[in-house]
């Protein structure tokens, strides 16, 4: 099936509209049966949390890792939709929890980053070389859309060959442009929410691990970059924010890029400039498909629903590309 070019619900034209419509809208998804639950030990001190929909006979089947956004887990409504169409269409599905994410936040001794790319590289050599899984896509949302393509990058030109394509949407490849778009006036419903979260976590963090975190750091922190500013980029041996989000961004490293990858966003997202897929090292690069879309939002993409397909584009986008690839 090849999938039509996007026409956005035509009542929800408009980046703040798309994006808080999808985000609040209430989904049901027909195909998928109880999640399985696996832990993955992906370092000494680290274990994460997959919630996974395997078919009856997994190691005959292709395999769909997904990687969420900001704040967000495995039961976010794009990662079970996304779940919902690959196992319709005779996939397994592994959607994973970033570092603390979906209720986790004792699994793990210290915290995630947008760069942290050894997860899932971890959790996809678990799944190559114990589970003999033969073919593997990688889809990521948002900061998941940059850890994906910064293991793509990292893989550089010996990724496993059971890796048949990577697809990013609505990804943050510039992470210092993107906070700055997030710090905008017209986001600030955004970023209050997403700081919001990030301080529970963090409470819930300090419960689970007595000691460890000093959460007097969180007085007064309003903003993303401040909270990164005390917490992610220390914690991770990065010198201040900015040093994080210079070396954390994919950007760096999406010309060594070797694995079939797709982009999807929007120019109307509020958060994800589109700019940032004009930049030589990844226009350049011919292994990687750009499709920037007039409207779409950030990891919305509602067009109207039809018979057989829920109006979710760019779950089904992800598909289809990578059934391009699994031939």
């Amino acid at each position: 099936m090849s999938t039509p070019e996007y026409t956005p619900h035509p009542r929800l034209k408009g980046g703040h509209r798309m994006t808080l419509f999808t985000w609040g809208k209430v989904r049901h998804f027909p195909h998928l049966p109880r999640p399985v639950p696996r832990f993955f030990d992906v370092a000494p001190d680290a274990r994460v949390l997959a919630r996974c929909y395997w078919q009856p006979d997994p190691r005959r089947h292709a395999t769909l890792v997904g990687l969420h956004g900001l704040e967000a887990s495995s039961e976010a409504h794009y990662m079970r939709g996304l779940a919902d169409k690959a196992y319709s269409a005779g996939w397994n599905a592994v959607m994973l929890n970033q570092r603390n994410c979906g209720g986790t936040e004792a699994l793990s001794a210290g915290l995630y980053h947008s760069g942290l790319s050894d997860d899932p590289r971890a959790v996809i050599s678990e799944l190559v070389e114990l589970d003999r899984l033969p073919l593997v896509v990688l889809a990521g949302y948002s900061l998941g859309g940059n850890v994906a393509l910064r293991l793509a990058g990292d893989y550089g030109p010996t990724p496993p060959p059971e890796l048949r394509a990577v697809v990013a949407v609505s990804p943050t490849v510039n992470l210092g442009l993107c906070v700055e778009a997030l710090e905008r006036r017209s986001n600030l419903v955004y970023e209050w929410n997403f700081v919001r979260n990030l301080k529970g976590r963090m409470r819930r963090k300090a419960r689970a691990w007595p000691g460890r975190f000093d959460l007097s750091l969180l007085d007064g922190v309003r903003t993303v970059r401040e909270f990164d500013e005390r917490f992610t980029a220390p914690h991770h041996g990065f010198r201040d924010a900015d040093d994080y989000y210079y070396r954390a961004s994919s950007l760096r490293v999406i010309d060594r890029v070797r694995v079939p990858t797709l982009i999807l966003s929007a120019k109307d997202d509020p958060f994800v400039p589109p700019e940032q897929f004009e930049e030589p090292a990844v226009t350049a690069n011919p292994c990687i498909t750009i499709q920037v879309t007039r409207h779409g939002g950030h990891c919305g993409f509602y067009a109207e629903a039809t018979p057989g397909f829920d109006g979710y584009w760019a779950e089904q986008r992800i598909i289809d590309f990578a059934e391009q690839h699994l031939r």
